[in-house]
This record gives structure tokens, sequence and C-alpha cells, in this order.
């Protein structure tokens, strides 16, 4: 683990493109003094990163972006979400605080302790959660200034198999699942996926996408859409090296970089 100076990247793309890839879980790197609060020993922390971690997920937007007619703009995380989850509510209206999954951690993917109760998540959410929350809002803020509009395509994975912290994990799991919004998640941004992805199925076992709060509800020119990719389709789980499922999936996020940057 280590003491990472920037804990998340904005890496341009072609100055008229709309897309923003926002890859938020694909990171493992914990500072260490983030690590002296997290109570697991080393070898249940590496267990826990491989359960939790969307691996391999920046890579694919990376390949994308290399693959795609109009090169998109990554916003990518670069610390693990055992830091802080930047996708996550800091406040009560976040239901994953019902395990122990609100922005900051307390509980793992299987409901063991990971880091002790009544801990202050404050000083995580002030050091970590706001500067990444302000920072992808002005990145949205830029395209719809560049472009007039903004997309923002969230890229995760998560396991073939349900895991205990999964409030909605009981119906099917697809070889990608999309995660829609009614507000921003427009039909030609769903259709472009479909057509992309292939086999995909919607808002299971994860639904939602993320748009920042400055123009969540409020701004039809921000569109949204989260995809998840099944990790077995791509990669040995948990955590292992990535197949050759990657190329496919990558050209597939490019093919829908290409028709919504249109």
């Amino acid at each position: 683990m280590t003491d990472a100076p920037h804990s998340f990247e904005l890496l341009a793309g072609a100055g008229r493109s709309p897309v923003i890839l926002h890859v938020p879980h694909s990171a493992r790197e914990i500072p260490d003094d983030v690590r002296a609060g997290i109570v697991l020993g080393d070898e249940e922390l590496e267990r826990e990163l491989g359960h939790i971690t969307d691996a391999h997920t920046a890579e694919i937007a990376e390949r994308a972006a290399g693959l795609a007619g109009v090169t998109p703009w990554r916003f990518v995380n670069r610390l693990s979400r055992l830091v802080v989850d930047p996708e996550r509510f800091p406040d009560e209206r976040e239901e994953m605080r019902a395990v122990g999954m609100g922005a900051v951690y307390t509980r793992t993917t299987h409901g063991d302790v990971l880091r002790p109760e009544g801990i202050d998540p404050e000083p995580l959410v002030k050091r970590y959660f706001r500067p990444y929350a302000r920072a992808m809002t002005r990145a949205v803020a830029d395209r719809l200034a560049a472009t007039g509009r903004a997309v923002i395509i969230d890229v995760h994975s998560y396991p073939s198999r349900r895991l205990p912290y999964e409030l909605h994990g009981d119906g099917p799991r697809p070889a990608v699942c999309l995660g829609t919004d009614p507000f921003h998640t427009s039909p030609r941004l769903l259709d472009a996926a479909r057509e992309a992805f292939g086999d995909a199925g919607l808002d299971s076992p994860f639904s939602g996408t993320y748009v920042p709060l400055e123009f969540y509800g409020k701004r039809p020119e921000v569109s949204a859409l989260m995809v998840e990719i099944r990790r077995d389709t791509y990669m040995t789980e948990p955590g292992g090296p990535a197949g050759a499922g990657l190329e496919r999936l990558a050209g597939a996020l490019a093919r829908l970089v290409d028709a919504v940057s249109r």
C-alpha cells in the first residue's frame, strides 16, 4: 500500500467528444494512513480487495478510448473504493449504509468488520470524497460548455455469484447489466448500448447510474448509463488476471462511445 499524490485523474479526450468514461472502482491502492484504520490483516484485506475491486475496468476503458473514432474523456479513480466510494451518498440517503457500505465502508462484502464501529467518516469524506465530486462536476460542466451535452458512461464489473452485501442480488446476472436512470438515460443511449453489447440485461443485479448532484434530475443534456460487466466474461474471479474477453468488451464499449458521440 502506498500514499498517492492524486486520488483521481481526468484523462483528456477529443475536444468535440461529449463522452466521459467514468471508472470509479478499478483501483486497489490504499494510502498508508487510511490502511491503518482498517482492522483486517494483510491477507484478509487482499481477499477483500479481490471481491470488491472492479478489476481491469480501467484497462477496458483505456483500450476502448484508443479504439473509438472520437476519443472520449476518462475520469478514473486511482484509489480503492475501500478508501471512499465516490458513487455513494455521504449521508442517510444512501441505502447501502444498511450493510455498512456508505461512502466510507465499515463492513466487508461478507459482512465482517472493516473499520471499528462508531468511526467518524467525515475526515475521509472531506479529504477524498468531496474533491472527487467537485472534479467530476467540473468535468461534466466542461463537456456541456464545449459540446452542449455530456454523456457519462459508468464502467463497472460485478461477480458472477451473488456476494452477501448485495441488497438486490436475487435477480438475473447477465453478461452485461445496463443500469439506468429514468431522467438521465435516454432511449437513444440505451438502444446504442444494447446494440454495442448484444447480450445485455437491464437494472439487475445493479441499477441506477452516476450523475453529479449539481446536474441530477435538472439537466437533461447530461445523459448517463452504468455498464456492469460480469467478471467471469473477461477475468479469473476473484481479483485474478484478465483474459481474452477484455479485448472483446473494449471493442463493444468503443462502439457505444462512437454511437453516442455522433
